[in-house]
């Protein structure tokens, strides 16, 4: 069975680099990061909408291009290798799919086509408390289709225009759309990592809400929806790890020590060769992934749970080695190796914890083994 990308997607892959390289370079990301008062890049997010990538994989009959799961997997790599600071994430990967995976036919109508063109910016908003997420972790609640509780910490929360939201109503939890616009909703803007993606607390008072798929099917729809999630950010973690290696052999291979450069040193070159092989291991599980996404095959919760773990260890891994690769000057500020580490670390937990994916991994290796 062959994994690879077809010559198409390939070449797709070979333009999207271009282009990212053009309209996202380092000084994109610095610009964000110097500014307290931006998240994210404006003209970049329009010029993703421009180009028809927020539409990836929503269908023609929506507003997208309806090119499928593994071009959005392209895309991905190459985001994550840009280290590209916009809610793309956030609004494509959880809302976009979640409104396929479980909207009517009228709030595909509504809101496809608007993420497509990148006038809305979205948000997933199910965790409370740290832990598992499980049933009992849920206690933001509806009556009368009023939400009333809060959601912690929420990816690009303060930037969004609609969440989808887990909470309870009756007792049986359900996902909501709620319109961050809309009174009864307050935010607050958290302190994080890596402030090119921000993370917010939203307060929902009394705020008005949509019912997304059916009462008592919340904890299984929002699971579904970040199984394919895990897929996809694991591309952006590959992504990035892949240049956090290029960036630590360019410079083990131009920096000189004792007369000879330092990538000619042992302990350098196991250190190289091991983000390698954790990156390679990495992209084999993601692409494993891809096809359990792109193809809808009942194996995607174990493929996403192997993906998600690999990619989460080779990311973090290849951005910790790379700082140590650059020796000193590696943790300044004036050198690009804090951004990936930065990013590392918010990719790691923006779906969920490694712990939490490792546990998953084993519940469906042993689900599997029982069949």
């Amino acid at each position: 069975m062959d994994f690879d990308f077809s010559d198409d997607q390939k070449f797709f892959k070979t333009e999207a680099r271009k282009f990212l390289d053009a309209r996202s370079p380092v000084a994109v990301v610095r610009g964000v990061l110097n500014d307290d008062a931006k998240s994210y890049d404006k003209d970049l997010w329009a010029a993703l909408g421009e180009q028809g990538w927020l539409g990836a994989a929503i269908p023609e009959a929506y507003g997208g291009l309806g090119l499928g799961h593994l071009e959005l997997c392209v895309i991905a790599e190459e985001l994550g290798r840009s280290l590209a600071p916009t809610p793309f994430s956030s609004t494509v990967y959880f809302v976009a799919e979640a409104l396929m995976l479980a909207g009517s036919e009228a709030q595909k109508q509504a809101w496809l086509p608007k993420i497509a063109a990148g006038e809305v910016i979205g948000c997933f908003a199910t965790v409370e408390r740290a832990g598992t997420l499980t049933e009992a972790q849920v206690a933001a609640k509806v009556e009368g289709g009023k939400l009333t509780g809060v959601k912690i910490p929420v990816t690009d929360g303060e930037i969004a225009d609609l969440a989808v939201v887990l909470a309870k109503e009756g007792g049986q939890t359900r996902l909501y759309l709620v319109e961050l616009a809309g009174a009864g909703v307050t935010r607050e803007v958290l302190t994080t990592l890596d402030p090119t993606r921000g993370a917010a607390r939203l307060r929902f008072t009394g705020a008005a809400c949509e019912p997304l798929g059916e009462a008592g099917e919340g904890l299984t729809l929002a699971q579904g929806v970040l199984d394919r999630a895990a897929v996809l950010l694991a591309f952006e973690q590959v992504g990035g790890a892949d240049r956090a290696l290029e960036m630590a052999v360019d410079y083990a291979k131009n920096r000189f020590a004792f007369g000879r450069a330092i990538g000619s040193y042992q302990a350098i070159k196991h250190k190289l060769a091991d983000m390698y092989i954790k990156t390679e291991l990495a992209r084999s599980n993601a692409y494993y992934g891809a096809w359990a996404l792109s193809t809808g095959a009942a194996e995607l919760p174990l493929a996403a749970a192997a993906a998600r773990v690999a990619a989460c260890e080779a990311f973090w891994f290849a951005a910790k080695e790379n700082l140590q690769t650059h020796g000193g000057m590696g943790y300044t500020w004036e050198v690009d190796c804090h951004l990936y580490y930065r990013r590392a670390q918010q990719l790691g937990l923006v779906a969920g914890g490694a712990k939490a994916w490792k546990e998953r991994l084993v519940s469906q290796l042993e689900r599997r083994n029982a069949a």
